[in-house]
């Protein structure tokens, strides 16, 4: 069973798919993300600070298609996780805006240059965040420090990178990842069989329709027609709407973990886990388990000098969870798997790849 049970659970994660998207697409994100920000910036040049490989989805249409619109100029680093030289650039060419994902600033926030005050961080004028949820406090920490706005955004590859992004001007909610862009439609609709759409504050899952959706995957003709539907994208993420149109992601479908059947969010035991003092980074995924089926298990960072305890970090999440969300495991790791723009790699948790080198 437990054989069985790592196969599936690793297969369904090793199959690539190529997103064909088209030059049209590109272009489309390009101007909406730069109409979105455009009276931020006006027509002043400023730099956009690109520290993420080109490869990748966020870096080469976020961002490049956004400075190629717009005529901005682009500081691009060689090594995206060097932040001494991110600091260095930042020093000489004052870009005004930054792209990144929530590991990315945390590790930038805690630099000894920026703690110190010996590097500022002022010129940027809008920090965006994506790939992964938003901890808790960052946007008011990284807003303190530059004196910018901090947006949060969502969207997939194969929406070509702009769909939901939080206004500019106005308030924001919490939580949320925004509202959807300019010609971008948002619906919800029930995770069993996607038909029907779901009213405002229920969980489902998330579906887009823009003119930027890619085209197919790649010579996969059954996944392309499982992701497209109707001229809408399914997005394999849970979420709700709230009465205004405010997006709100509580995670991955594919990343549910079911304890005895019953239904855990691991962003949420993640969010929660980062709360706490002695806690660096969290990664959660589900692993087998012969009575529960399955059971929730974390991996934690802890932060630089302390050494928190299995049973504290335990009763830490008895106070603020219920009880079949509490994490069955918790093991302790220097490092979590990410990808090379940061997002948290859960698949590499649960098909039991990260060897970590704490205890359970």
């Amino acid at each position: 069973m437990i054989g069985n049970y790592d196969r599936l659970h690793t297969l369904s994660y090793r199959l690539p798919k190529c997103a064909v998207s088209s030059h049209q697409a590109i272009v489309m994100t390009g101007m909406q993300i730069n109409s979105w920000f455009g009276p931020v910036f006006g027509k002043s040049g400023d730099i956009f600070i690109l520290n993420m490989p080109l490869f990748h989805a966020y870096a080469q249409v976020g961002v490049m298609a956004t400075a190629f619109i717009g005529r901005n100029p682009m500081a691009v680093l060689a090594n995206p996780g060097d932040i001494g030289d991110f600091l260095a650039t930042i020093h000489t060419l004052k870009p005004s805006l930054l792209a990144a994902v929530p590991t990315f600033y945390k590790a930038l926030l805690a630099h000894p240059d920026v703690v110190s005050g010996r590097c500022s961080l002022r010129s940027l004028k809008i920090c965006i965040s994506s790939a992964a949820p938003l901890p808790a406090g960052l946007r008011a920490e990284v807003e303190s420090w530059t004196g910018g706005k901090f947006i949060n955004a969502y969207s997939l590859t194969e929406a070509t990178v702009a769909t939901v992004i939080e206004p500019v001007f106005g308030s924001v909610r919490e939580g949320s990842v925004g509202i959807p862009c300019i010609d971008v439609e948002v619906r919800i609709v029930d995770e069993e069989h996607g038909l029907k759409e779901l009213p405002v504050g229920h969980p489902g899952e998330v579906m887009l329709r823009a003119p930027q959706l890619m085209k197919e995957y790649w010579n996969r003709r059954g996944a392309t027609d499982e992701a497209l539907r109707g001229g809408w994208l399914c997005t394999g993420d849970i979420g709700y709407l709230d009465e205004d149109g405010f997006l709100f992601i509580v995670d991955r479908k594919k990343d549910i973990i079911k304890p005895g059947g019953l239904q855990v969010w691991p962003g949420e035991i993640e969010a929660l886990l980062c709360t706490h003092p002695l806690v660096l980074d969290a990664g959660v995924a589900g692993v087998p388990d012969e009575y529960q089926g399955e059971a929730v298990k974390a991996w934690v960072v802890p932060k630089n000098g302390t050494k928190p305890e299995v049973e504290e970090l335990k009763t830490f999440c008895r106070n603020q969870l219920l009880h079949y969300k509490v994490p069955k495991h918790i093991e302790f790791v220097d490092m979590l798997p990410k990808s090379p723009v940061g997002k948290l790699l859960r698949r590499e948790l649960g098909n039991g790849k990260h060897p970590g080198n704490g205890k359970r």
